[in-house]
């Protein structure tokens, strides 16, 4: 039923009408920073988010909404202790953390269907008073050198002195909604907790984007059902229902701003947004009473839950009236929808292992629950709201102010609901791989948005992230598009050319402006400055480079002979259908092998990024005087090189005469005019292998990458060599830059944040890796042999040592013997708990010694791609 629900939500149903939109965070986000410096962090504080109204969006913990984020429904809580009540995550900012922002909550994505016919969300909650000002004063009071203050640190898990908060939602049709929310008391006494189903209207009001307030009130239809009802008025929704249990009290408001608590500027009513926060933790309920609409509004239940106990809270949100809505009825949807789920995943996996199938289902889970509504709209943005005051006149030459075309407002996969609730363009890219193996037609929408015009600068150049819109990551785009393509035409048996069709135009004006942007000496050697990797330098690759220098980037120009290589098979692919794309195919061809001789050769006026001693390649600073100096940093950089490679079938070229008559010509000219040979292994009878890396350099570089004492870890491979662990040191006019292997948390704070790239493993570029060892394998079979790990004289071919490093990958969410995943490595709690043993998170990063997971907690993003891995390994 569920793959029958995605075939109409892609032709005429509306099944992403709701679904788990709303953000974990909206305070700290650049779309909420009207401040004079770009200070988002400070501007739009945690302490301000319970009283003040967002712009642009909202968030509540494991909530819903509509797909323009009008109506939202979400959990509140109180456990009778706390200064205010649970109405949203926390967690330290930049600023705060010795290792930049981290939420410090403990919740976790349970499950999820592409639909979002059934969702499963657990928040755990403290009995005793929250740790606030613990988790800021002790993290901001500790060092870069140390471990982060975790919540589970604080003791207040201790005893099982918590509540499991389970929220569920069931759709019975694409508007009426089912949630489901059940607490309960891990502690061996009883415990009280109060409950706050909570539905508001985003405020659009204030700013002039709506001429009729919506409404909550409550219905008429209480009277006639066993249940209670509130009605929903709104001009652009219509008309909805809240069915819930009966309760003694049901709290109004407004959503509208504390302007005397933030302000010192009284209110026009006492109604505003915190409303409930002042009557509940005051208990305080004389004014409210008398309050029986608004558009905030929330059924109150209160509890004193036995140890080891559970209380059951029923909902039902629909644009609908419905008999009898929480009877028998909602017992049997939930019940169905769920097994529709498991049938639904059951078929995803392919293999027999239990706890492989629950780490596959719960990173689906996380990405399907990191789709968020996201809406900023930049000349808006910039210049301010009519009637509203105007943003600080700095702002129009600050951050983003050259993306005036930039106009968003769509459902987005993000990489992370608190850390990251804004879009990043090449998290999003690897996103959709997974995305494609249970929804392709959402995974392909997703690709083609960052390509409309809408998104995309005019100059051709494609956003990076809220952050700074013209930040440069790498291009994997194209790359992105080619391998959802291929997961949908294997899962359909029909490829989708006018798919392919649709993003290569687009794709080529981002090509055009990478080539005119990013290659300023127009040797074919590229300087994409940041390219994502954050410290994986010795300097930052942003900023202005010593001596004015300029940094010939090693990964930098092997991105973009990748991006050639996906540019030339999309041509080819297309050219099978329509032959004017073999013109085009040529076009990126010649462009790939120019970059891979530029690269490879030493000549006249260019040092060349391979170093034959050491067999690996480095990126080269050029100075001024036309010196060049190689920055000998044994990392990613290097490793990068391997993932421009494309095999093209024999048969294929056979179709394509003109294609095969230009390649021939190119090939025999540059072996007469060049001293680097551009085709390797080259035999007209056999297919074709594209290769930024020659065959004998490859396997150099596989000698280093498997390599337990340089890149090799039980894990996975390391961002960075360990032969760095004492240091690498480079003398620049006078000026010493360095860098350090480091495992784990950064020690450093260049480019900000937690960001590390100094020895982490990263699941985005091991995916490229062994999926570039597939393409190797798939043209030399066993023609290449490497020992692995390096010196074990155990020899695999390359597809055998794909396979492994994927099983490494996988392993770090699996338990061991003893029941330890490597991902939990600090909290024993998951192992020890009966209550935690299932739950995994999916961080940002993993540690290159031991595999825990460090950096943001709920990256299911890019992390998420462990799915996709885990569907290939059983494939195979």
């Amino acid at each position: 039923m569920e793959n029958k629900r995605i075939a109409e939500n892609n032709t005429h149903s509306h099944w992403h009408k709701w679904g788990p939109y709303l953000s974990e965070r909206q305070w700290g986000t650049v779309r909420e920073d009207y401040s004079e410096h770009g200070s988002a962090w400070d501007y739009f504080p945690h302490d301000h988010a319970r009283s003040r109204v967002y712009r642009w969006g909202e968030d509540g913990i494991a909530g819903i909404s509509d797909n323009k984020q009008r109506l939202c429904l979400a959990v509140t809580l109180w456990n009778g202790q706390d200064d205010i009540l649970k109405e949203r995550m926390f967690g330290l900012t930049g600023p705060e953390g010795n290792h930049g922002e981290d939420v410090k909550e403990l919740y976790y994505y349970l499950d999820n269907t592409p639909t979002h016919s059934y969702m499963k969300h657990l928040y755990k909650y403290p009995q005793s008073k929250f740790p606030y000002a613990d988790l800021v004063n002790t993290n901001q009071h500790r060092s870069k050198d140390e471990l982060e203050y975790e919540l589970l640190n604080t003791g207040i898990f201790n005893n099982n002195a918590y509540f499991d908060v389970v929220t569920e939602y069931a759709k019975n049709s694409e508007e009426d909604i089912l949630m489901q929310i059940t607490v309960h008391n891990r502690a061996n006494a009883e415990a009280p907790i109060w409950v706050l189903p909570t539905l508001w209207c985003r405020n659009l009001w204030s700013f002039g984007l709506m001429d009729t307030k919506p409404k909550i009130l409550l219905s008429q239809l209480d009277k006639q059902q066993p249940n209670g009802v509130l009605e929903i008025l709104h001009p652009e929704l219509g008309i909805y229902f809240l069915y819930f249990d009966i309760t003694e009290k049901v709290l109004f408001t407004e959503n509208e701003t504390n302007t005397e608590r933030l302000y010192n500027v009284p209110n026009a009513s006492p109604f505003v947004k915190d409303f409930f926060h002042t009557a509940i933790v005051n208990k305080d309920f004389v004014i409210i009473e008398n309050k029986t609409e608004g558009t905030k509004a929330a059924p109150l239940y209160q509890y004193n839950v036995a140890a080891q106990s559970s209380v059951v809270i029923k909902l039902r949100l629909s644009n609908v009236e419905v008999s009898n809505p929480l009877g028998d009825q909602f017992k049997a949807i939930f019940e169905k929808r769920i097994a529709e789920a498991n049938t639904f995943y059951q078929n995803i996996y392919k293999g027999n292992n239990a706890d492989e199938a629950l780490v596959q289902r719960q990173a689906f889970a996380g990405l399907l629950w990191s789709k968020q509504y996201f809406n900023i709209d930049i000349p808006t943005w910039l210049d301010g709201d009519i009637g509203m005051p105007k943003p600080p006149e700095s702002r129009k030459h600050g951050r983003n102010s050259a993306w005036r075309t930039l106009n968003n407002e769509d459902i987005i996969s993000m990489p992370d609901k608190w850390e990251y609730p804004w879009y990043a363009a090449w998290d999003l890219a690897f996103h959709c791989i997974s995305l494609a193996l249970v929804d392709a037609h959402f995974a392909k929408s997703q690709l083609i948005l960052f390509l409309r015009e809408w998104y995309m600068h005019p100059n051709g150049q494609i956003p990076a992230y809220e952050w700074a819109f013209g930040d440069v990551n790498p291009p994997v785009h194209a790359w992105a598009c080619l391998q959802v393509y291929k997961t949908d035409k294997k899962n359909t048996g029909v490829g989708d050319l006018k798919f392919l069709k649709r993003v290569f135009q687009k794709l080529t004006l981002n090509f055009t402006w990478w080539v005119n942007r990013k290659d300023v000496k127009g040797n074919n050697v590229f300087e994409g400055g940041f390219l994502g990797l954050d410290n994986i330098g010795v300097f930052d690759r942003s900023a202005g480079l010593p001596g004015g220098a300029l940094l010939e980037q090693a990964d930098g120009t092997s991105w973009m002979a990748m991006y050639c290589l996906n540019m030339l098979e999309m041509s080819l692919l297309i050219a099978e259908e329509d032959d004017a794309y073999e013109d085009v195919a040529t076009k990126f061809f010649e462009h790939f092998m120019l970059i891979a001789e530029s690269l490879n050769k030493i000549g006249a006026g260019w040092t060349g990024s391979w170093d034959e001693k050491e067999g690996f390649f480095y990126d080269v600073l050029s100075m001024p005087n036309g010196d060049y100096i190689p920055l000998k940093v044994r990392s990613l950089v290097g490793l990068s090189t391997t993932f421009a490679v494309l095999k093209i079938d024999r048969e294929l070229v056979k179709k394509l005469p003109d294609f095969y008559k230009r390649l021939l010509w190119f090939k025999a000219y540059h072996e007469k005019n060049s001293n680097y040979k551009v085709l390797h292994d080259f035999e007209e009878s056999s297919d074709i292998l594209l290769s930024l890396v020659p065959k004998d350099r490859m396997e150099r570089l596989l000698d280093a990458m498997l390599d337990e004492n340089e890149f090799l870890s039980d894990s996975g491979i390391r961002a960075l060599s360990k032969i760095h662990k004492n240091g690498y040191h480079v003398n620049v006019k006078g000026e010493v830059y360095g860098l350090t292997y480091e495992p784990a948390e950064s020690h450093t704070g260049l480019f900000g944040g937690n960001s590390n790239w100094r020895g982490p493993i990263w699941m985005p570029m091991n995916y490229m890796l062994i999926y570039a060892l597939h393409i190797y394998h798939s043209y030399y079979k066993d023609k290449i042999l490497t020992d692995f790990p390096t010196g074990s004289k155990n020899y695999f071919n390359l597809k055998d040592v794909a396979n492994q490093l994927s099983k490494r990958l996988i392993a770090i969410f699996l338990k061991d013997a003893v029941g330890k995943r490597p991902v939990h490595g600090l909290d024993p709690i998951y192992e020890q708990s009966e209550y935690f043993k299932d739950l995994i998170l999916f961080y940002e990063y993993f540690d290159g010694d031991t595999g825990r997971g460090v950096g943001a907690t709920h990256q299911t993003g890019w992390t998420g791609l462990v799915a996709e891995l885990i569907e290939k390994v059983n494939a195979e």
